[in-house]
C-alpha cells in the first residue's frame, strides 16, 4: 500500500511556486523509464515521417535547429537528444513526441510574425517532452485498460518486452494519437515550464501567450488552416494572464540577439512549392457540421486519397479530410474523422464515427473446415461462417454493450470475394447514444480473416453509408503479401 500511494502521490499533477519564485511542475505518474521515451519515440518518428511530408531545406531546418538547440540548453528533465524537423504542411502545427522527437510545421513558420513567437511554441513542446506528458497519457491509457495488477511488478524491469507490452495494447488505435492531444491543465503545465525555458534562453515568454491567442484569433478565419493546433492545443482558461503572471515571478529576462532572420526565412518558404497535406494533418473542406445533413461531424470530403497497408496486404480508399491512425504493430488501421475520438473517463480513446481495418487469425490459429467451434457457430458451417464467428464473438466480449441485430447474416462482395456482414448495436457508454458497428469479413486463402468495421451512431450512420460503402467497393487485398 505504501508504494500504491506513493504512485498516487506523484499522478497529482499540481504546480506550486518555489522558494526562488517560479512556478515547479511537477509531472504525472509514468510507467516507461526515460530509457523507454527515447525508445518509444524513435519508433513513433519512424512512423510519424513515414506518413507526413517531410520538408529538405537546409537553411529552414537549420534556423529551426538553432533556435531549438538555445531552448534546450535551458531545458529541465532529463538530458534526451532533442531533434527538430519541419513538416512541409500548411496546417499551423507543432508536436511533439517522447525522447525530444519535435516537429515544426512549415504552416506555423510562416504564421509566426517574430523569432520570439515561433520560440514560444517550440519551448511549448519542449516542455511537453521535458515533463514526459506523452508516456504519461500512454501510462494512463495503458492502466486504464491493465488496471492496478500492473503496477505489483510486471514492468519492474522496464525491459524492451514490456515496451512493446504498452504500445501493443494501447497502439490499436495509433499509439501517436495518444501523443499528439493534451488536456488543457497539462497545456498549462507546458506553458508555465516553456515560459521558463523561454526567458532562460533569452526570449520574452509573453511572445509565446500572445502568439497563441494570435492564433486563435486568426482560427475563426481559416478553420481548415489552423483546426488542428486548436484541437491538440486546448487553450487553459486565462492562457495569456497565467503566463503574464510567470514571467513576473521570473527574475528579468536578459533579452539575447536573434538567431536568425526570420523575414528570411519566410521568404525562401515562399519561394518554395506549395505545401503538401500531411497524412494525419488532412485539412477539412472548410465546411463545419452541417445539422442538415444528419452528421454531427464534418462532412466527408468527395475527394479520396488511397490508404495502402505497409506491407501490402491491403488497401482502400479514404475520405481526405479523414485521419489514417496505424498501429504500432501488426497490419491494422483505424481511418477516422475530425472529432471522430470519444474519451472515456478513464482516459482510454475510442471510436464513435470511423472504420477500422486489420487481419485475423481466427480461433487463435486453429482454422481451417474441419474446425467445430466448441460454442457453436453463429452463423453457418462453411469456414468463413466459423472464422466470422469467432471474430464477432471477440469483438463482443471487447464491447459488451453491443450485441448482433438479427439472427442471419447478409452475403457481400469486397475486392471480388465472397464477404459476410454482420450488424452490432448498443448504447455506447462513453457518448451514450446508440452505436450501430457493421463487421465484414472476407477470408483469405490460409483461412486467415481481413476484416473492416464500419462505425457511427446508428442516427447518423445513413448519412455515412455512402462514404462507407466507396471504402468497401474500393478494398483490395494481395493473397500474396504476408500476413502471419
Amino acid at each position: 500500500m505504501k508504494r500504491l500511494c506513493g504512485i498516487a502521490l506523484v499522478a497529482l499533477m499540481t504546480l506550486a511556486v518555489s522558494a526562488s519564485g517560479q512556478t515547479v511542475v511537477k509531472p504525472g505518474f509514468n510507467m516507461f523509464s526515460v530509457d523507454q521515451d527515447a525508445e518509444v519515440g524513435k519508433q513513433s518518428a519512424i512512423l510519424v515521417e513515414k506518413q507526413f511530408p517531410m520538408l529538405s531545406n537546409a537553411a529552414v531546418s537549420r534556423y529551426v535547429n538553432t533556435i531549438g538547440a538555445r531552448l534546450v540548453a535551458q531545458a529541465p528533465g532529463p538530458k534526451f537528444a532533442y531533434q527538430f524537423k519541419v513538416v512541409n504542411a500548411a496546417e499551423v502545427n507543432a508536436f511533439a513526441l517522447p525522447g525530444g522527437f519535435i516537429y515544426v510545421n512549415r504552416g506555423l513558420l510562416s504564421q509566426a510574425r517574430t523569432e520570439g513567437e515561433l520560440a514560444g511554441v517550440m519551448a511549448h513542446e519542449i516542455a511537453h517532452v521535458a515533463l514526459r506528458h506523452p508516456t504519461n497519457q500512454a501510462s494512463k491509457a495503458y492502466l486504464a485498460q491493465a488496471g492496478l495488477g500492473v503496477l505489483g511488478g510486471l514492468l519492474g524491469g522496464k525491459t524492451e518486452s514490456s515496451t512493446g507490452q504498452i504500445i501493443g495494447a494501447v497502439g490499436g488505435f495509433g499509439m501517436n494519437s495518444l501523443f499528439l492531444k493534451f488536456s488543457r491543465k497539462v497545456e498549462t503545465q507546458a506553458d508555465v515550464v516553456g515560459s521558463q525555458i523561454m526567458a532562460r534562453a533569452g526570449y520574452n515568454p509573453v511572445e509565446m501567450a500572445t502568439f497563441f491567442g494570435y492564433l486563435a484569433q486568426q482560427a475563426g478565419g481559416n478553420p481548415s488552416k489552423f483546426a488542428t493546433f486548436m484541437s491538440s492545443h486546448p487553450a487553459p482558461a486565462n492562457r495569456e494572464a497565467r503566463v503574464r503572471q510567470e514571467a513576473g515571478l521570473l527574475k528579468p529576462v536578459h533579452l539575447l540577439a536573434t538567431s536568425g532572420n526570420l523575414r528570411t526565412i519566410q521568404s525562401q518558404l515562399g519561394q518554395l512549392p506549395a505545401a503538401q497535406v500531411a497524412q494525419n494533418q488532412a485539412p477539412t473542406s472548410g465546411q463545419p457540421a452541417d445539422p442538415a445533413s444528419g452528421l454531427s461531424i464534418e462532412q466527408p470530403s468527395s475527394q479520396f486519397r488511397v490508404f495502402q497497408q505497409a506491407d501490402g496486404v491491403y488497401q482502400l480508399e479514404q475520405p481526405a479530410n479523414w485521419n489514417a491512425y496505424v498501429a504500432s504493430g501488426g497490419y491494422g488501421v483505424s481511418i477516422v474523422p475530425r472529432n471522430g475520438f470519444t474519451t472515456a473517463s478513464s482516459g482510454r480513446q475510442n471510436i464513435s464515427y470511423g472504420v477500422i481495418v486489420n487481419h485475423y487469425v481466427p480461433f487463435d490459429g486453429t482454422v481451417g473446415s474441419g474446425f467445430v467451434d466448441p460454442n457453436g457457430s453463429m452463423f453457418g458451417a462453411t469456414p468463413l461462417d466459423e472464422a466470422t464467428s469467432d471474430l464477432v464473438r471477440n469483438i463482443l466480449t471487447a464491447s459488451p454493450y453491443l450485441t448482433r441485430v438479427g439472427t442471419t447474416t447478409e452475403s457481400r462482395i469486397m475486392a471480388g470475394h465472397p464477404t459476410l456482414a454482420v450488424r452490432l448495436e448498443g448504447r455506447s457508454p462513453d457518448t451514450g447514444l446508440n452505436e450501430r458497428v457493421t463487421v465484414l469479413a472476407r477470408q483469405l486463402a490460409d483461412d486467415h480473416v481481413v476484416y473492416m468495421l464500419l462505425i457511427a451512431p446508428a442516427a447518423e450512420y445513413s448519412a455515412l453509408t455512402p462514404t462507407f460503402d466507396r471504402m468497401v467497393r474500393s478494398f483490395r487485398g494481395d493473397e500474396r503479401a504476408s500476413h502471419n
